[in-house]
Parts: C-alpha cells; sequence; structure tokens
C-alpha cells in the first residue's frame, strides 16, 4: 500500500479497490508504516547558492570552479552556532552541492579519485547521476572498524551510480611508521589503487584546520606529534598533507607514514575539488588554496566572507599544476 500512494501516486481509494479494504483501513496503514520507520518522509529545502561571492571567490584565488553555498546561519540568523565563535555549515548541503558539481565536471571514461572526509562522504552519498567512469579512493580510511560507512562505502557509491569499477583500499591511512606503510603499499589491492592515481581526471578531497575535531589527521596523531607539527607551522591539512598560512607544504615526514596519494600526484590531476566550509576552515582553505593543489571549491557564506575579507592578497595559485616549491 506505501508503495502504490508514495512512488506511484495512487489514491487512498484506488488501493482500497485494489487490496479489497475500506480507505479507512488504507490510511491506518499508512500511518502505521510511517509510525514504525517502514515509510521515511525526507523534505528538504535546496541549498541556496550564492553567485556573487562564488564569481567574487574564483576571481581572488583563480580557481575554475567556486560555488558558494548559503550558510545554515544566513538562513536562520537565531540558530545556535555549532562552536563558540563560529558559524555552523551544512555537510550535506555542501555535499549536495558538491554531488551536482561532480556530476557536471565528470565524463565518460574519466577516473575519479575520492579522498577520505566527512564531506566527501557526504558528496558521495547525495549523488544519483555520473557517466560511466572508474572510481578509485586517495587515502586510506580514518578507521577500519568504520571502513564500510566511510570512504570504502563512498567510493562504492559513487562507481555504483556510474556502473563503473570501483578501486577501494582497506588500510588504515595513518600507520605506525614508513616501514609499514611501504609494506602495506605493496599488497596487491592496494597496489592496484595506486596505479590508478595517475590516471585520475577528476578528484574530489576535503580540508581540515590543524585543531582537534577539525582534521582528522591532527585527532590521529599523539600529543607530542601534534606539538611537533604544530611547531612548524601547520595550518591545513589535506588528504594527510600539512601547508602552513602560505601554503607551503611542511612535515613532508608523515606522508612517509601515510596511504595516501602523493602531492606530486595530486597536483597532476587536471580538476580537484575541495569541499569545505564553516569559519572554523576558513584559514585552512586558504592555505590549501594558496598552494595550487586545488582548481576547485564548494564551501559556504561563511568561510566565503572570510576569504574575501579577512586574508591578506597572496599570489594565485598556478593552474598549470606545477609546483612553487620546484
Amino acid at each position: 500500500m506505501a508503495r502504490r500512494f508514495y512512488l506511484e501516486g495512487k489514491s487512498k481509494i484506488q488501493i482500497a479497490e485494489e487490496f479489497g479494504v475500506s480507505r479507512f483501513k488504507v490510511a491506518r496503514v499508512l500511518e502505521t508504516a510511517l509510525e514504525r520507520d517502514l515509510v521515511r518522509i525526507e523534505i528538504r529545502v535546496p541549498a541556496e547558492l550564492d553567485a556573487e561571492r562564488s564569481d567574487a571567490l574564483r576571481a581572488r584565488y583563480g580557481l575554475r570552479h567556486a560555488v558558494v553555498v548559503e550558510s545554515p546561519a544566513d538562513a536562520a540568523p537565531d540558530a545556535p552556532a555549532a562552536f563558540p565563535g563560529s558559524t555552523l555549515t551544512d555537510p550535506e548541503n555542501l555535499g549536495q552541492v558538491a554531488a551536482d558539481l561532480l556530476g557536471e565536471l565528470v565524463t565518460e571514461g574519466d577516473v575519479l579519485g575520492l579522498a577520505w572526509g566527512r564531506s566527501t562522504i557526504h558528496m558521495a552519498a547525495a549523488l544519483h547521476q555520473l557517466p560511466p567512469c572508474t572510481v578509485v579512493q586517495l587515502t586510506g580510511v580514518y578507521d577500519a572498524g568504520t571502513a564500510e560507512r566511510g570512504s570504502v562505502e563512498a567510493v562504492r557509491r559513487a562507481a555504483q551510480v556510474s556502473g563503473g569499477e570501483a578501486h577501494p583500499i582497506y588500510a588504515p591511512m595513518l600507520l605506525p611508521d614508513p616501514a609499514t606503510a611501504a609494506a602495506l603499499r605493496n599488497q596487491t589491492g592496494i597496489a592496484r589503487a595506486f596505479e590508478y592515481f595517475d590516471k585520475v581526471t577528476v578528484a574530489a578531497v576535503s580540508i581540515g584546520s590543524w585543531e582537534p575535531g577539525i582534521s582528522t589527521v591532527h585527532d590521529m596523531l599523539s600529543d607530542e606529534e601534534r606539538a611537533h607539527y604544530a611547531s612548524l607551522g601547520v595550518a591545513a591539512e589535506m588528504s594527510a598533507h600539512l601547508f602552513d598560512a602560505q601554503g607551503r607544504r611542511v612535515g613532508r615526514d608523515l606522508g612517509e607514514r601515510c596511504i595516501t596519494v602523493e602531492a606530486d600526484r595530486l597536483r597532476r590531476v587536471p580538476e580537484v575539488v575541495a569541499i569545505a566550509g564553516g569559519l572554523r576552515k576558513a584559514a585552512a582553505i586558504d592555505a590549501v588554496l594558496r598552494s595550487g593543489l586545488v582548481t576547485s571549491l564548494v564551501t559556504d557564506t561563511a568561510a566565503a566572507d572570510f576569504l574575501l575579507n579577512e586574508t591578506a592578497p597572496g599570489p594565485r595559485p598556478a593552474l598549470n599544476r606545477a609546483d612553487p616549491d620546484d
């Protein structure tokens, strides 16, 4: 009855006639289905896009694409902030908009790379249409125990939508030492995924600030390790790569212990879309954009206002993918 009513659009009278019951019985059955969670109704307001901020952000950082989503605080001024002194961010809204952008950027035969991140996981969940493409995981997982619900599932979901091959990585992102990481990289499944890194044409990544709860890599390290990298001036993290406020890579030794796409390979990817929003991530977004590793950005108005009004002008990242450190 629920299928007939919610999916096929039949009236209660039509359903009653089909099943040989009264329309009042149909109404009770539908109410019971909702109460028992057999049917879920979700009403989502489409994310509001800010074209003016999007254009300004694209011009300021020399991006190919910049999409700015209205922050929840803009839609509801009296809503409580997620953190003191910060603005709410809605990862589902960002994910939905990023999914729409990805649907436009990916073409048939592309290789889509997905890095670990809450934003990329939300994006994958929101995907409903992709051209046939291969999907590869670009980083290990945050927690092996949650792999099936995290980046591994994101890769599977994207491959399912596109009808292409999936190449997940069943390994932690951070390992105890470089030797262990090197040994894992040589394992068959992981090595096969790494072989696709040079073929990636579109990548989706997340950005984290160097503070608790905002960077999963930060949270995986010991107190001593966090203090060490903080002393190097770390301001941002992306796919286990660390950046100072000027976008320079620091703490490169961390990458030797990580299962992740190398920065030089990421720089050669034609389209790298970063998904990150909220005031607490704004400075980190600025740092990563200055690195030149990212070509496009999906963010919200809170972060966009900081990037446009609070950051000092700096050199635009080179979209020719040349490493400024070379």
